[in-house]
């Protein structure tokens, strides 16, 4: 049996948690309205679960009424509106069926590990990283110590505490980064709260607004290169896409251009030598398993032409899942439909699962 098949004929209920409470909320909307509109309803009972920006659950009477009249119905993002439920019952199997969830919350409380943790408390399979690596992936500033450790090569960067933060402490970061300098929540992503900033007035600001969305800010020297990115999908024998590379619309790729303007140029595949193609995909793997990932995830890189060569940036394990998104796109050019990679994370989810429970059952 290969890592994506598995033996259980019972039908599979695939639950999309959407929505979610932190800054991505409306990124997560999106997403999930093109999973919804990629998954076979022949083959899954499709379930849409929100998540509202108060933390409570409904289930997406609109979503699921939509879909039935056909995914050109839906609109272009899920609306989290519909009657409450309580989030266990939301995810546990009935009789004669088995449910997987496929959690796409991007960010805080829900890409960081702990919806991952409520999954594993109901004992149900669930798509992407589990607890452990969704957490460190998710903290840019322990993403960088694990990846140091295992001796993958990063840019430049500090991490600090709002409680550290003094004229002292942005001298120090000036000095020992150079400017420009970016400025990162820790625990974020779709560069929401990222600035780039080129003065010591523009990273007072920059660590300001840093300091909006998390309490631990990352510091990073400003890398002259290009952005390429790499698609991994599997469990114990994971894989690399072709990879892709990202031309800003704007001065760096920050939110309007990942998810409004559409401005930023992408080239899949990347235009790459072959040698550093090779290598670029080998290092995304790396990563992926130094991290302990499982599932799917995309790891960033810049390319220092010239200079230091390929840097891991950081890595998501929730990628974007809307039509521009560089995730499934760079699948899609390795051969991988939208909708066979759906397909594909439901085996991997699964079979995760039943190799888990195969050992706890031996115990």
């Amino acid at each position: 049996m290969t890592g994506t098949e598995h033996d259980d004929d019972r039908r599979v209920r695939l639950v999309v948690l959407f929505g979610g409470q932190s800054a991505e909320h409306d990124v997560s909307c999106v997403s999930a309205r093109h999973v919804l509109a990629a998954t076979d309803t022949e083959r899954y009972d499709v379930r849409p679960v929100a998540i509202r920006r108060d933390g409570t659950w409904a289930f997406a009477e609109d979503a699921a009424r939509l879909l039935a009249a056909g995914p050109a119905s839906l609109p272009e993002a899920l609306s989290t509106a519909g009657p409450e439920i309580d989030p266990l019952p939301a995810v546990l199997p009935e009789p004669g069926e088995r449910v997987v969830v496929f959690p796409l919350l991007h960010g805080p409380l829900g890409e960081d590990g702990t919806v991952q943790g409520l999954l594993e408390l109901a004992d149900v399979p669930y798509i992407g990283c589990g607890v452990l690596s969704s957490a460190l992936a998710m903290d840019k500033a322990m993403a960088k110590e694990v990846l140091d450790r295992a001796g993958i090569p990063q840019a430049r960067w500090r991490t600090f505490h709002q409680d550290d933060v003094s004229e002292e402490l942005l001298e120090g970061l000036g000095g020992a980064l150079g400017f420009p300098i970016f400025v990162k929540p820790a625990n974020m992503g779709s560069s929401i709260g990222v600035t780039k900033a080129h003065d010591p007035a523009e990273l007072r600001a920059a660590v300001e607004l840093g300091l909006r969305y998390d309490e631990w800010l990352v510091a990073e020297e400003g890398v002259t290169g290009r952005e390429i990115e790499c698609a991994v999908l599997g469990n114990r024998e994971p894989r690399a896409s072709v990879p892709g590379e990202i031309v800003p619309g704007a001065e760096f790729y920050d939110y309007e251009d990942k998810y409004r303007t559409g401005a930023a140029e992408l080239r899949i595949p990347a235009p790459l030598p072959d040698d550093v193609t090779g290598a670029l995909r080998a290092m995304a793997v790396d990563a992926f398993q130094a991290l302990r990932c499982e599932g799917m995830a995309r790891v960033d890189f810049f390319y220092e032409e010239g200079g230091r060569g390929l840097l891991v940036n950081e890595i998501n394990t929730i990628p974007g899942f809307t039509p521009i998104s560089m995730y499934p796109q760079m699948w899609q050019a390795s051969g991988l439909s939208y909708a066979g990679l759906v397909d594909e994370l439901i085996a991997l989810a699964i079979e995760r699962y039943d190799r888990r429970a195969a050992r706890r059952r031996a115990t």
